[in-house]
């Protein structure tokens, strides 16, 4: 499976902070936002990453993440010139994506729970058509809402209804077999002029080749894209980090226990950022798991 991390977009909710820089080069508390989505994909076991952006952020994003041989992991990055919906990143992916299965992660969404990597894992090796993934929510009415059965199969997609049939909000993390880049080609543009992520999982729903898979009540999804969901992100990792003395979403640690990188190697990288918390915590771990092995 490759992982395509959507991180374009001009972050108009967040003028004037993003009128200079990318939203998912903001900080969230101690790292880059886009540390976040590419840890999910870690843990799913993915190494082959695309980054999507526009133009103007794209060197940027080379900067800070360099080639991802230093995680273990191939980056590679490609252009989105104007927000025409996010299923044009299997447009724009088609030959990054090739003949393999494809996951797609929003660059401002942050996920957080026990066990996270074990359902990503099975999720991508049982993988038939799509797979999504709802987390409840109080307010469905603003999100994609997904109906399901007793058994996780897709009963019914509604994006923003009115009327929900569910509260299951449809996250950013999305999991596709290789269909999905005809699909994508194929798509009209909605009366927004976008390509539809809606009418893409429609598409496989139609074949009874969807599935939603519920994170549990212990899960935390948060996406960034305003003020105050920005701050409220920041403060929940904070006091996160701060209660367990762990790290989320530090591509060192999850490149480490994956099996990527090498503990060598891992305190290594921790010794480039040395004089910030982070770095400290990245060589820590490292020197903790050359003694355990």
């Amino acid at each position: 499976m490759k992982g395509i991390v959507l991180a374009g977009g001009s972050g108009t909710r967040l003028h004037p902070i993003t009128q200079a820089v990318s939203k998912q080069l903001l900080p969230v508390y101690d790292k880059p936002m886009i540390y976040y989505p590419i840890s999910v994909l870690m843990l799913a076991g993915i190494r082959e990453i695309l980054i999507i952006s526009t133009p103007a952020d794209l060197p940027n994003f080379r900067r800070l993440l360099g080639d991802g041989s230093q995680f273990g992991l191939s980056f590679s990055f490609a252009e989105q010139p104007s927000p025409n919906g996010l299923a044009e990143a299997f447009v724009i992916g088609a030959d990054f994506v090739g003949d393999d299965s494809v996951a797609l992660v929003l660059g401002d969404n942050i996920f957080y729970g026990q066990g996270f990597s074990t359902t990503l894992r099975t999720a991508a090796t049982d993988l038939d058509g799509c797979v999504l993934f709802g987390y409840q929510v109080k307010d469905p009415e603003r999100y994609g809402v997904g109906e399901v059965d007793e058994n996780g199969t897709l009963l019914s997609i509604e994006e923003k209804p009115e009327k929900p049939r569910s509260n299951n909000a449809i996250t950013g993390l999305y999991f596709y077999d290789n269909e999905v880049v005809d699909i994508s080609r194929n798509l009209k543009p909605s009366a927004r002029g976008e390509l539809e992520i809606t009418d893409v999982n429609l598409s496989y729903l139609r074949r009874d080749r969807a599935k939603l898979i519920e994170l549990s009540r212990g899960f935390a999804w948060l996406d960034t894209g305003t003020h105050d969901s920005l701050l409220e992100a920041g403060q929940f990792v904070q006091v996160l980090e701060h209660r367990t003395g762990v790290r989320i979403a530090c591509l060192e640690e999850v490149a480490l226990k994956m099996g990527f990188i090498s503990a060598d190697e891992c305190h290594a990288l921790g010794t480039k950022l040395a004089k910030s918390g982070y770095g400290e915590y990245v060589m820590n771990v490292a020197v903790l798991a050359g003694a355990q092995s």
